[in-house]
Parts: C-alpha cells; structure tokens; sequence
C-alpha cells in the first residue's frame, strides 16, 4: 500500500498525499521535498504508517513555493515569505529579493559584454563604451582605514569602513569632497591589497586628535592627499562589482596610453552617490580614476 492509497484517515477534511498533490498540481515527490526542508509540513502523519495527509487550505501555501522556487528563490528567503504575517508584508520580501535578482543580473550582463570582448579581440570596441576625461583635484586632508582584502571582501569592507569614516568626520569638521577608496597593489580573489579608504574632511587638526584616539583600534590614519589631475570614467552601480569593474580600469590606462600621459600614483574608485541603496543598477554611482601627469 502506498500514501497515495485510500485509507482510514481519522479527520475525514484531510487529504492523502496523492489527493493533496493533484490538487495542489505538483508531484508527491515535490511535497516529500517541501516537508524536508521545513516548507510545508502535512497537517498530520500517520505514527504506524508514517503516511503524510494534508489540508485542503494548504493548497495555496504548496503552490506558493512551487512557485517560488521556480524563481531560483532561495530556501531560507522562501520560508520568510510563507510565513509572512499578512499579504503585503510577503510581497515586500518578494520584492526585496527581485531587486537583488535584477542587480546581479545586471552586473553578470556587463561582466559577459567585458568577457565577449576579451574572448573575440574587440577589447578596443568595449573601451569606446567608456567616456574618459580629466579633473583637477585640489589637495585635501583626508582620514583613512587600511585593510588586506580579497575581492570577495570588498564591497562589504568598503561599505563598513567609509560609514565608519563618514561618522567619524563629524568630528573633523565634516566632509568636504566625495569618498574614494586607492588601491595601493591589486585587489582579486588571491591577491589582498591593501586597499585605503578616504574620506576628505574640514579640519586636519581636529583629525589629527580623532586619529590619536582611534587609530590602533581601526588601523585608521590621516594624511594629506596632494592636490592631482585625475583621469576618470563614470560607471553604473552594475559596473561596480568585481570582477565587471575591471573593463573600467582597463579602458582608463588604454586612454592614458593613448593620450601620452603616464600614471603618477595608484588608482582609485570615487563614490560620489550619496545614497547608495536607493540607487538602481543603471544609476551612476562611481568615477574610476589614476592619477596622471
């Protein structure tokens, strides 16, 4: 006999799994799986048996994760959104996770342009995408934080240390130009850097003393950053992510190159969006920039 067979069930509103399964279009297997990972558990199981029986009102749930799943959800963020409290609150985490869908879909469509390129010899074309120009940065005191990172590390090390800088700047006599990150050696999935990240501020005295108090617990220091010119390309918050961000170095020195100038210091990524969460992938988020002379 198996679950799926007619049997006694004590509370006659409870299905057997293969009556449950046609309702809810899904297979026994898909529900023996839902059960496992804690998704949608029968409404009871039979001790001497172990048949599992379910409720018609389970139906929706059952569908919902099939559902779900078919949009590659993960299991802990399906779970959230089953056991959301009210309708609009399980489509604010649907959407949530969409978001962050469309996200890396958008940095893995410029990454695969970038590889298209490399792989078809079109590297000259795929530099063309990027507009390079030139600024004039004025020298300017800045705070920084200093660490060994892999690239893996880095969006979230970033994000961390410019907000611990950005509070600390209250104590400096604020902010006074947009945060920027150098890259002292090559940051990848082997190598580690080190990366700095800078935020400019009012006053070099008051940074001086914040430094003082601060500087062994977060290894964070403060210089004078020498006034520069620095060649530059603006990019989305798509572009950002490594190793897609790496098409924006590489179309920057070519320009250097090809204009004659040479690198004169290591190069930088400038965060100029104020708001960086409210930022769509389309959105310009950062310049790209060497030093030059």
């Amino acid at each position: 006999m198996t679950e799926d067979a007619v049997v006694d069930v004590p509370d006659r509103e409870l299905l057997t799994i293969g009556s449950f399964a046609a309702r809810a279009r899904l297979s026994a297997k898909a529900l023996r799986l839902y059960d496992r990972l804690g998704l949608l558990a029968p409404a009871h199981v039979d001790e001497a048996t172990g048949y599992r029986y379910y409720r018609a009102g389970q139906v929706e749930r059952a569908r919902l994760v099939a559902m779900l799943r078919q949009l590659d959800m993960p299991l802990a963020r399906i779970a959230e959104v089953v056991a959301a409290d009210d309708g609009p609150t399980a489509a604010a985490l649907l959407g949530a996770y969409w978001a962050d869908v469309e996200a890396r879909v958008a940095g893995q469509r410029t990454l695969a342009e970038y590889l298209r390129g490399r792989l078809s010899g079109r590297s000259s074309e795929m530099y063309e995408k990027f507009a390079v120009e030139t600024v004039d940065v004025p020298g300017q005191v800045v705070i920084t934080e200093t660490r060994h990172v892999l690239a893996g590390e880095l969006p979230a090390w970033i994000g961390a240390s410019l907000g611990r800088l950005a509070s600390a700047a209250r104590e400096c006599g604020g902010i006074t130009a947009a945060p920027f990150v150098v890259y002292h050696s090559e940051v990848s999935m082997e190598s580690d850097g080190p990366a700095e990240s800078c935020v400019p501020v009012a006053d070099e005295a008051a940074a001086r003393a914040w430094a003082e108090r601060h500087g062994r617990t977060w290894e964070a220091k403060v210089r004078v950053e020498p006034a520069r010119r620095l060649a530059y390309t603006r990019i989305t918050k798509a572009q950002v992510a490594h190793p897609q961000i790496l098409a924006a170095f590489e179309a920057v020195e070519e320009w250097i190159t090809r204009e004659g100038l040479e690198q004169a210091g290591p190069c930088r990524e400038v965060y100029f969006v104020e708001d960086w969460d409210g930022a769509g992938a389309q959105d310009p988020v950062c310049d790209v920039a060497f030093p030059v002379s």
